[in-house]
């Protein structure tokens, strides 16, 4: 299906998760995908891939028996080993028999159904295919790394492991182990047998291990040498037959080759091996950088190694390389493949040791792709690896030559744009909010804007200069870069002064409009190619139009109600100028709309429209549209893609869908038309590819729908799920797993915007150390010493906001229950002393303590101390209590170091209470962090600052402690009220803090409307859209408020905003809120409710006229099943059906119930002009019929109003306009219906109006023809019907009298006279339709008319036709090689227009060239601008059917004149040109 597909990267440390089959097919495992490529030794080419993994791929390797190349294996972290044929697609079989970690695999090269898998616990399974049996072995207990299978010898496999063991075990003798082979010390990267059996002396020189021999033993059995590759910095080659290494070759410390390596990454070291099946003397190796060695085991010395791609730096990886295989082409090539962390694939020639070709790979999701305007084929891809890739897809020698940009990005990159007239600068914006510029020709750093957005950057795009930077003279740059992210800011960077301070736009929209209010957040623009004018596309859904430089607003379209994705205009350049007035915009409902802005970018109106009706609605999508683009050869054709994971191509003008492509495995994200080939489009989606496909070679035309997009839906949802469960740690090999975390679009999330889904990096992105595997760093928490429970207990004040507090009051129940259990028997026993040292003392001997009472005798009652006593301190402590106080102040000295040193600080602050130390008693709680409420209550007593100090410290302790609401309290004691809101608002307690700032501060303050404009917006964001409109209505923003309760879009919401904005005086909003919930009633035909809406507003009057002509008109239309309405809707009393005409009872209606008539011309005028503003788009045949009916009434609305004023001729134009609308919609019911509503009597009625119009008036007069043609036109298939009808009677008479009752114009007056001959009423019926019709529909200029037209696009048809084959035929002559001469491309040229002209039998055998089918078209356009001007602007009947169908008439009755006849067959052999009119007229003319 696809044409180039960059695929996603290969899976990192992994020991063998790609093979090459001997067909020169190479698989490998990317995420949970296995991607077949197609390898020559000039390019590759992915054929193909393999899915049903729900995990990582761990393991791949092909069948290597001959015949069999078709089938292999593969293993993944799901647990599973299947086997699967490359031809079908298919998996055949599977076994889940590992209970851990998959960690290697091998298919055996000797036993053709034999597959040995291994996992981390040490188990060895050995699955026969052909009888689905297995087998498992345990011969070590450790964790197995790789393992393969002897190629000589079925039952040998070599295991190696984790610690450097190497193991051979012999599976026909259960847990056998042949060898155990010791010497490395360090993982086992891989293992690879010598293709050439048995150990002949292949290495002359001495062993330099000095516990190996070379060669043989006599008496051993003939072995095979095993090359192993470890972690240690060694490849080993060990003997087999003897289970000891025979050689040791250490990796040389080459110098680091390329620049294209981050520094600052560390990188581990993977020692992969190989032994080519043509080079039985030499083994492959990777080596530290990303190099490869070819180490030449039989040459002696000390350097035994070629290094690959010697010839270029660029030739080798820059990253370390993880696997390797060979396949030989022919006798004398072998081509090497490898696969490393530099996300690139490199094929290389062994015979001269150079690299052939590099397939570069995707390690992210592709946000987006951008085209060079000035370098042709030069395509940017922003990938979340954190790189950017430039690609130059017209490159003759290389299809995938690609250039990689990773310095100063570190993030996912989400955007990209091209200078539209510097060659090469390419601008780009991250996930992080960063801003820069590369200049993609040089090797220099990007620049980064000093202005970071807040968050993930969504578009970028280069336009003209607005204010400030358009300000002053001066040498300017011509183009400034804006930026919008995600926190719905645009900015406008100075691409000449990037290290200057970017703007916001937004200050420039106010000023210029005058707005006050808060502007919804942006999250897309798009500037039109001329740089005239300016669309932002918003969070609400909405999407505005400025005009450049100024930033005036032209218009507003409110059609989506979801946060808008993408933005497109249409290119300038096609054959229709009228199309680049085209915006197209996607949002994250699954609708397309295209809006025709001609009117108000040429003619701007005073006062900014709001659009509600779309030019085109392209519907077919099932999820949210994630990016558009039209394409830049066609006029009016877009691609779009979608999270549906499918791209579609559309013909806007027609509405058609042309082509499905269905080629993504995920959701799409990106699209880019190919500036080159207009059949070529290239898309990107979260499956980390990036694919170029052809639109004309897709099977689907339309996106899936029921059972398929249920299908599409469920895999994305196990995709999702999969990635979401919480993976086992990996083993010491694959490090830590890191996963990127993803959501293509903001915050309700938006395309292309990192903030939903999780995009799992495969390939374990960036090299994880081993300090990451045993990061031991405690979490803070693990610090406090603060029991565990408290911090539960804080939990519900974080919460109170959300009102679900009581889930977490009941678990705070439970802890205190449980609690208390544990302090029941505490309470029992007798408290703990203040004073435990001096206590303790008192359990001592008798002898002891009456010694005590000898010595305190003695200091009581002697003046000499006893030598070495110091009561209160040391042995006598006790003592201290007893003697004086300053005995007593050394035993609290004492008894307080010894709480402090067991950790009971309350008990020293007692103590020091007691002691009278008021200030030390608190300083020690604070810098214990044991302040209580007590102690902040005694604080004063140690004076105003020290309670101050001791306050604020309290309230550090409580925030510590999540007891903000306290804390809060306590700020207020020191009247610090400021901070105490401050400390609410940053817990996200915002109606505590609301509340306090209400009762403490000032109505006016502005901290109290921050705090309500915050809490709405977090409201708003989590759908609180009631809850926030009250905080912005408190905020005095009552814009905002009623632009919140319209978010949620139904017709309560939408009602209850439209009033709130009417209260408000927010007439503007009210309008469009009043408009678009009456139009959301008017689709279920609530008639009524749609009424009472749009009588909120008085500015509404002309819509509810126009309301009440629909109404009437689909009342009448529903009566002859032209309209089916659901159930029976109430409808006004007035809407009933009843004698008068439908355009009377319009009148008298309006006059009625609105109060408009013609005595108020100055109020018919006023509702005529702004009903003529709303500019309804051209009808279409897959228009709705509802909508269709709606565009109808306003036609007939406004021809009315026109008919009160007086002005009969543009009321005959409005009217004309009505039923030309139900022609360009292919609805010939609602045409019928509609003309027999508005001219009951047929021709009469229109002459009754022709009697109106002035002689001078060209245009209405105009108009009147056409509209009796119009009704002409029905009257004559009503005709054609009858006649038929009576001919299947079989009754001449009948078909007279059904003639002359029906088939005759009303206005023609026929009678039927019973008694008269029936030549005589044939004859005057014959007369009145001559004279009708000759007047009416068989206008020779305007038959002239059609048929230029007709052969004009017929001859464009052919010019397309033309191209395309020539484009084909082009591509199938280049396929078979470059060799072709001019004079063999010449002669295919002049086959595809004899192709062209024969496809046509009407236009000869006549060879046609482009450039004479384009001069035809251009005559045609020519003749076409010669034509009348009312023939050009009034619609008509087609002159060419209608002469059909009278010369049909004839046939089947003798009622045609032969001179209506003649007429008409005159009419069909000059006009009738194109080839199905010819065919229609054969019968006729021949």
């Amino acid at each position: 299906m696809h044409e180039r597909l960059l695929p996603a990267s290969p899976n990192w440390y992994c020991s063998r998760s790609s093979d090459t089959n001997a067909k020169g097919i190479f698989g490998f495992g990317a995420k949970n995908t296995i991607y077949l490529i197609s390898i020559t030794a000039s390019s590759p080419a992915v054929v193909g891939e393999l899915n049903g993994h729900k995990e990582k791929v761990s393991g791949f390797a092909f069948c290597h028996h001959p015949g069999e190349e078709n089938l292999c294996a593969s293993t993944s972290d799901d647990g599973t080993v299947k086997i699967w044929d490359i031809n079908e697609k298919v998996a055949l079989k599977d076994h889940k028999t590992h209970q851990s970690t998959i960690t290697a695999l091998h298919w055996s090269p000797v036993e053709k159904d034999l597959v040995v898998s291994g996992d981390e616990k040490g188990i060895v399974v050995c699955y026969w295919r052909n009888r689905d049996d297995t087998q498992t072995f345990f011969p070590e207990p450790r964790n197995i790394f790789c393992l393969s299978c002897s190629p000589h010898n079925g039952n040998y496999i070599a295991v190696g492991y984790k610690d450097g063991m190497i193991v051979v075990i012999d599976i026909s003798k259960k847990n056998e182990v042949v060898h155990r082979l010791r010497g490395h010390d360090d993982e086992i990267h891989a293992l690879a047998w010598c293709p050439r059996p048995d150990e002949e002396a292949l290495y002359s020189r001495p062993e330099e291990n000095p516990e190996a021999t070379n060669g043989v033993t006599e008496g051993h059995d003939k072995g095979c040498y095993l090359a192993s590759g470890s972690k240690d910095q060694t490849v080993r080659i060990w003997s087999t037959a003897r289970g000891k290494g025979v050689m040791t070759l250490k990796l040389p410390f080459l110098k680091r080759r390329g620049a294209g390596v981050d520094p600052s990454v560390k990188e581990r070291l993977w020692l992969t091996v190989h032994w080519p099946a043509g080079k039985p003397t030499h083994v492959v190796s990777s080596c530290f950088g990303g190099e490869l060695i070819l180490w030449d085991l039989a040459k002696s010395g000390k350097q035994k190694w070629s290094l690959l791609g010697t010839s270029s730096d660029s030739q080798n990886h820059s990253r370390i390389v993880f696997n390797v295989s060979s396949v030989r082409l022919g006798q004398d090539q072998e081509l090497l493949i490898s696969t490393s962390m530099d996300r690139e694939i490199k094929c290389w020639d062994l015979s001269s040791l150079e690299c052939c070709w590099t397939l570069p790979t995707l390690g992210g999701f592709v946000y987006s792709l951008a085209f060079s305007p000035v370098g042709t084929g030069c395509l940017a891809l922003g990938v979340g690896d954190n790189m950017i890739r430039v690609w130059d897809t017209l490159s003759i020698h290389n299809k995938y030559d690609t250039k990689t940009f990773w310095q100063g990005i570190k993030s996912k990159v989400t955007a990209l744009s091209w200078h539209p007239k510097k060659e090469g600068s390419l601008a780009f914006g991250t996930d992080d909010g960063k801003v820069g510029i590369y200049e993609a020709y040089s090797n220099k750093p990007p620049q980064i804007s000093s202005t970071y957005h807040r968050k993930t950057v969504y578009t970028l795009a280069w336009g003209p200069l607005v204010p400030p930077l358009s300000f002053g003279s001066g040498d300017k740059p011509p183009f400034s870069l804006y930026s919008c992210a995600g926190e719905g800011v645009i900015f406008q960077h100075d691409p000449w002064n990037l290290a200057g301070e970017a703007t916001d736009i937004d200050k420039v929209v106010r000023d210029t409009n005058n707005i006050k209010h808060k502007l919804s957040p942006h999250t897309d623009l798009c500037w039109k190619p001329d740089g005239k004018v300016l669309a932002i596309g918003n969070e609400d859904g909405s999407i505005e139009v400025f005009q450049a430089p100024s930033l005036k607003l032209l218009c507003s379209i409110q059609q989506h109600h979801k946060i808008i994705n993408v933005l497109r205009w249409h290119h300038e350049h096609g054959s229709q100028p009228e199309l680049g007035y085209l915006l197209a915009s996607g949002s994250s409902s699954a609708v397309v709309y295209v809006h025709d802005l001609r009117g108000v970018i040429e003619s701007p109106p005073e006062t900014p429209p709001v659009i509600t009706e779309a030019y085109r609605s392209l519907a077919g999508h099932t999820a949210k549209i994630t990016s558009l683009a039209w394409s830049p050869h066609h006029d009016g054709r877009l691609a779009t893609v979608c999270y549906d994971g499918t791209a579609q191509v559309w013909d806007v003008p027609k509405e058609e869908a042309l082509s499905n492509y269905r080629g993504h495995r995920g959701r799409l994200l990106c699209v880019q038309w190919s500036p080159v080939d207009p059949d070529v489009v290239w898309t990107g989606g979260d499956d980390f590819t990036a694919q170029e496909w052809r639109v004309s070679k897709q099977e689907h035309t339309k996106p899936p729908r029921g059972k398929k997009s249920i299908e599409l839906e469920k895999k994305r949802a196990s995709q999702q799920k999969s990635k979401a469960k919480k993976k086992k740690k990996a083993s010491g090999k694959a490090g830590v797993k890191v996963e990127e975390t993803e959501s293509p679009n903001g915050e309700e999330n938006r395309v292309g915007s990192p903030a939903g889904p999780e995009e799992e990096l495969s390939n374990n992105e960036e090299e994880e150390e081993e300090t990451k595997e045993t990061s031991s760093t405690p979490p803070p928490s693990a610090w406090s010493k603060e029991p565990t429970w408290q911090i539960d207990r804080a939990v519900p004040e974080k919460v109170q906001n959300g009102g679900k507090t009581f889930s977490f009051a009941k678990k705070e129940t439970k802890e205190d229950k449980r609690r208390e259990k544990q302090e029941i028997p505490m309470k029992k026993r007798k408290a703990r002393s203040i004073l435990p040292l001096s206590t303790s003392m008192d359990h001592r001997s008798k002898e002891e303590q009456q010694q005590d009472c000898l010595t305190l005798a003695t200091i009581r009652h002697s003046k000499t101390v006893p030598a070495q006593c110091v009561p209160g301190s040391g042995e006598n402590i006790q003592l201290g209590l007893f003697a004086d106080r300053t005995a007593l102040y050394r035993m609290f000295q004492e008894e307080g170091e010894s709480h402090i040193e067991g950790g009971h600080y309350d008990s020293a602050v007692y103590l020091l209470l007691w002691k009278g130390d008021i200030a030390g008693a608190l300083k020690m709680a604070t810098e214990k962090g044991e302040l209580t409420d007590h102690l902040v209550s005694i604080a004063p007593m140690a004076g105003y600052q020290v309670w101050s100090k001791t306050v604020e410290a309290f309230v550090k302790q409580l925030c510590f402690q999540e007891q903000y609401l306290k804390a809060a309290s306590y700020l207020l004691s020191l009247h610090k009220v400021y901070e105490a809101i401050d400390l609410l608002k940053s817990q996200q307690l915002y109606r505590e803090a609301i509340a306090l700032a209400k009762a403490r501060l000032q109505p006016d303050d502005p901290v109290l409307k921050g705090l309500y404009t915050m809490w709405a917006a977090v409201l708003e964001k989590d759908g609180h859209y009631s809850n926030a409109a009250k905080c912005y209505l408190a905020a005095d923003c009552a814009f905002d408020a009623a632009k919140v309760i319209a978010k949620k879009g139904d017709v309560a919401s939408l009602k209850t905003a439209a009033r709130l904005a009417s209260i408000a005086g927010e007439n503007d909003l009210s309008h469009s809120l009043c408009l678009r919930c009456a139009k959301e009633l008017m689709s279920d035909h609530d008639w009524l409710g749609a009424e009472e809406v749009l009588r909120m507003q008085e500015s509404l009057l002309v819509h509810r006229i126009l309301h009440c002509t629909n109404e009437l008109l689909v009342v009448r239309l529903s009566e002859t099943n032209v309209i089916i309405t659901r159930g029976c809707p109430p409808t006004h009393s007035w809407a009933r059906p009843h004698g008068d005409s439908f355009l009377n009872t319009v009148r008298d209606v309006w006059q009625t119930e609105f109060g408009v008539s013609a005595n108020d011309l100055d109020k018919i005028r006023t509702l005529h002009q702004q009903l003529k503003a709303i500019d309804n788009p051209a009808a279409t045949p897959n228009i709705p019929i509802n909508q269709l009916v709606f565009h109808v009434s306003q036609d007939v609305t406004l021809g009315v109003l026109s008919w009160l004023l007086g002005e009969w001729g543009a009321g005959l134009e409005e009217i004309l306009g009505a039923v030309a609308r139900c022609k360009g919609a292919g609805n010939f019911s609602l045409m019928s219906e509609t003309c027999r509503l508005l001219f009951p009597k047929g021709m009469e009625s229109i002459s009754e109006y022709k009697t109106k119009l002035e002689p001078t008036d060209e245009k209405g007069l105009a108009a009147a023809q056409s509209l009796e043609a119009f009704v002409c036109y029905l009257q004559l298939y009503e005709l054609w019907w009858t006649s038929s009808c009576s001919a299947v009677s079989g009754t001449q008479n009948g078909s007279r009298v059904a003639l002359q009752s029906d088939g005759v114009t009303e206005g023609q007056n026929t009678s039927t006279d019973h008694g008269s001959d029936s030549q005589k009423t044939e004859s005057g019926v014959k007369e009145e339709v001559y004279a009708g019709f000759c007047r009416c529909i068989l206008s020779e200029p305007h038959a002239k008319f059609q048929a230029t037209q007709a052969a004009g696009a017929e001859i464009q048809l052919r010019v397309a036709s033309l191209v395309q084959k020539h484009s084909q035929a082009k591509e199938s002559a280049a396929s078979p090689g470059e060799g072709q001469t001019n004079a063999a491309a010449s002669g295919q040229d002049a086959a595809c227009a004899k192709d062209v002209a024969a496809a046509d039998p009407g236009q000869g055998n006549v060879t046609e060239s482009l450039p004479s089918l384009v001069a035809k078209v251009s005559e045609f356009h020519k003749e076409l601008s010669e034509s009348p001007e009312h023939i050009k602007k009034y619609s008509f009947p087609d002159v060419i059917e209608c002469c059909l169908i009278l010369l049909y008439l004839d046939r089947n009755s003798t009622l045609i004149p032969e001179q209506l006849r003649s007429e008409a067959l005159d009419l069909l052999r000059k006009y009738g040109t194109t080839s199905s009119q010819r065919k229609a007229c054969q019968r006729f003319l021949s």
